[in-house]
């Protein structure tokens, strides 16, 4: 299973959801997937924008969990 830590991510940065759509163009709907860990896909493109915009590696965004 991926897990998606793009809550944690945003906690530590005191961002909403709202400020990432607007900032990044990224869908709302998206990005609340991703926040929530119920997304099924995610286009690269997507997860490059999120990665440039927090500052982050794709590794500490997604993490593959083999429990």
């Amino acid at each position: 299973m991926i897990k998606c830590h793009l809550s944690k991510l945003m906690g530590e940065k005191k961002l909403k959801i709202s400020d990432v759509a607007k900032d990044t163009g990224i869908n709302r709907g998206t990005i609340t997937r991703l926040y929530h860990e119920t997304a099924v896909r995610v286009e690269f493109d997507v997860l490059e924008q999120l990665c440039v915009y927090l500052g982050c590696e794709i590794g500490e965004l997604l993490e593959l969990d083999v429990d």
